[in-house]
């Protein structure tokens, strides 16, 4: 409850200089369903505006990464089940987007792990994904996940992941991997996940959206 408090006092104070704020959704190449989860976001920051006096708009943006709208969002979502590229450019403007200060988000809806790995190499190709460890104030910024991610669908079975890219001691990237928490947090009669279910899938997006506003 004190830091659901200290959130809301921050963003109270927000709201009052700044406009609505929601993720871009990333329309990348490659053929992937980058436009899937259509309810996701509507819910997610629903949430943050009701239960925690966030200033969030009605729903997320999109824009491809080339688009000049794409780096004036604070942060980024992408998600599917195919294939993600980006070119030169596209990864060269990704990489100056969340080293001055931009945040991504990448939930994997089941089949996007391979193309997403190698598209991110291109933008990180020093860096590799690392296991957050439970303790990572992700798991903690409103709500407290003492095991890590929550399990939504079963996907390739086994516990999700909550994986990282780390630039300079600073997560760049937060990627949810065998979970998906962008279905979890859709309208209920989408994937009729138990209400138990939604409920912690939205909990923990409350968790990503707070970190990915305020590290």
């Amino acid at each position: 409850m004190f830091r659901k408090t200290l959130v809301t006092a921050f963003f109270l104070i927000v709201s009052l200089q700044a406009q609505p704020v929601a993720p871009v959704r990333i329309h990348y190449q490659g053929g992937g369903d980058w436009y899937g989860n259509k309810t996701t976001w509507k819910n997610i920051l629903n949430e943050g505006r009701h239960l925690l006096n966030l200033p969030t708009a009605p729903k997320e943006t999109a824009a491809k990464i080339k688009d000049p709208e794409f780096s004036q969002s604070p942060f980024a979502y992408l998600a599917g089940h195919g294939n993600v590229v980006f070119d030169d450019q596209e990864a060269a403007i990704l990489r100056r987007y969340l080293i001055r200060g931009g945040f991504l988000f990448a939930d994997d809806d089941y089949g996007m792990d391979p193309s997403f790995r190698k598209a991110m190499k291109k933008v990180f190709p020093e860096l590799d994904f690392v296991p957050l460890p439970f303790s990572h104030p992700i798991y903690h910024t409103v709500y407290d996940f003492n095991n890590g991610l929550p399990k939504v669908h079963e996907h390739a079975g086994g516990p999700p992941q909550g994986l990282g890219l780390i630039y300079k001691g600073r997560l760049v990237c937060f990627y949810s991997f065998n979970t998906d928490i962008s279905d979890g947090c859709e309208d209920a009669q989408i994937h009729k996940d138990p209400e138990n279910v939604r409920r912690q899938a939205l909990k923990m997006a409350l968790n990503i959206l707070v970190y990915a506003l305020t590290y």
